[in-house]
């Protein structure tokens, strides 16, 4: 159902804002005058009659003095309320309209409408909903619903207009380039990049080439080509990376996103079309340090006998996620022996990977249950056979052990019917990223 179009309620202009404000400071400050009138009054009366003397009707003129404050009064309690409420966790549309003391049936009025339900009933925190509304009665409601719409309902006759207002945003295509000489992250933002593009170059576009906590060093380079948003000629936000180049340890990796027209094929990929994404991730999680490498002769830190580690252990706090290293099916889910709580997921093609000594599992975890990479499956403890939080990462094929860290992962590749759509879009984006390379600053290379 499309959105009514009404016309855009205007807010209360500022001044008339400022007019009730001031109409409530000068109720505040009448019984000054009120008791000066009084004491003039009754300072005449003492005075010693005089020739021809004027009667004074004490209680009329109280009366007179009183009767304004009372209509300004009235006229206060009519005065539209503006209130600003910023969602809290765990709030409800029931206890906002409540906290802000608006009448209930305009909510169940406004919630009786379809597309006025939807985008009322998702409440995040952090969200701000501004009201303006007559002793409980609303009068408007504003909520901005994305970055470019924004809810618009205001009183009309009995019922309400609603109305959804665009506010589009321009998009300029950026280069930044930067020089590690502490850590991946201080150098972005040392560049003016955001978390979240820093974060998009380590974790989706190079995090299965390169190790970003063992491997990098100082003097290592990267340049990022991406978008940034803009709102009425104001920031909002970075959008995609479109191309990236890095170079760790004198070898340089490279990586374009692609996205078919077709919308059939999507994701980064090397200049040569090879995708980023691997089938597997090397590490599960976030970890601190490996603990234990995979090791055939390794003697048990418990049991001091010496037995093949069949896996690799990574040490973490406890409570840090585990994900899925790759897409498949739950086959196993519970308690076993020294494993502790452990997890296995069938890959298919005879591969299976398998967590162990988890604290507790993830709501994916479930037997039977497909999973994506990267979908959380538990959480790292130290269950079964541990001496401390970490966890046991295994990788079979066709129940034969082999090293995660050094197995080689299979790529995906551009499928050949899209090979010359990918050369072309992958040639300019590449040319774009080459203005900026070397650069250590901003090029604004294009604005769409």
């Amino acid at each position: 159902m499309q959105p009514p179009d009404f016309p855009i309620p205007a807010r209360a202009p500022a001044s008339d804002r400022s007019a009730g404000t001031a109409r409530r400071r000068w109720l505040a400050g009448t019984s000054l005058p009120l008791v000066a009138a009084v004491a003039g009054i009754l300072a005449l009366a003492a005075w010693p009659r005089q020739e021809a003397p004027t009667s004074v009707d004490l209680t009329a003129l109280v009366a007179s003095q009183s009767a304004a404050p009372a209509t300004a009064t009235a006229a206060a309690e009519d005065f539209a309320a503006n209130v600003e409420y910023t969602v809290q966790r765990n709030d409800t549309l029931d206890q906002i309209f409540r906290s802000v003391g608006i009448d209930m049936a305009a909510l169940v009025e406004l919630r009786q409408r379809p597309e006025v339900r939807r985008a009322l009933d998702i409440v995040r925190p952090g969200d701000i909903i501004t009201f303006t509304h007559v002793d409980g009665a609303l009068q408007s409601l504003n909520r901005q619903i994305s970055n470019t719409l924004t809810l618009s309902v205001a009183r009309s006759g009995d019922g309400f207009a609603v109305n959804y207002v665009e506010n589009p945003l321009e998009t300029e295509i950026v280069g930044r380039s930067a020089r590690i000489t502490s850590s991946l992250f201080a150098a972005g933002q040392e560049a003016g990049m955001s978390a979240e593009t820093i974060m998009t170059v380590a974790n989706q576009i190079f995090g299965w080439d390169i190790d970003f906590a063992l491997d990098l060093r100082e003097g290592d380079e990267f340049s990022v080509l991406y978008e940034q948003k803009f709102q009425d000629g104001e920031y909002v936000n970075d959008g995609r990376v479109l191309a990236a180049e890095f170079v760790n340890q004198g070898k340089t990796h490279r990586a374009v996103w692609f996205q078919s027209q077709d919308g059939e094929v999507q994701g980064y990929f090397t200049p040569e079309g090879k995708g980023m994404r691997k089938a597997f991730l090397r590490a599960p999680l976030d970890f601190t340090r490996v603990s234990s490498v995979f090791n055939p002769r390794r003697k048990h830190p418990i049991s001091g006998v010496v037995r093949a580690h069949k896996g690799v252990d990574y040490a973490a706090s406890t409570g840090t996620p585990i994900w899925a290293a790759g897409d498949g099916r739950i086959q196993f889910a519970g308690r076993k022996g020294g494993y502790g709580n452990v997890v296995t997921i069938d890959h298919g093609k005879g591969i299976s990977t398998v967590y162990g000594h988890m604290s507790r599992f993830g709501k994916s975890a479930r037997v039977g249950r497909t999973v994506k990479q990267g979908d959380i499956i538990g959480y790292v403890g130290m269950t079964g056979a541990a001496t401390g939080p970490h966890l046991h990462y295994e990788y079979r094929i066709k129940g034969v052990h082999k090293n995660p860290a050094t197995i080689p992962m299979p790529r995906t590749e551009i499928p050949s019917g899209y090979l010359a759509e990918f050369s072309r879009q992958a040639e300019s984006e590449f040319a774009k990223l080459q203005l900026t390379s070397g650069q250590g600053g901003i090029a604004r290379v294009a604005s769409r």
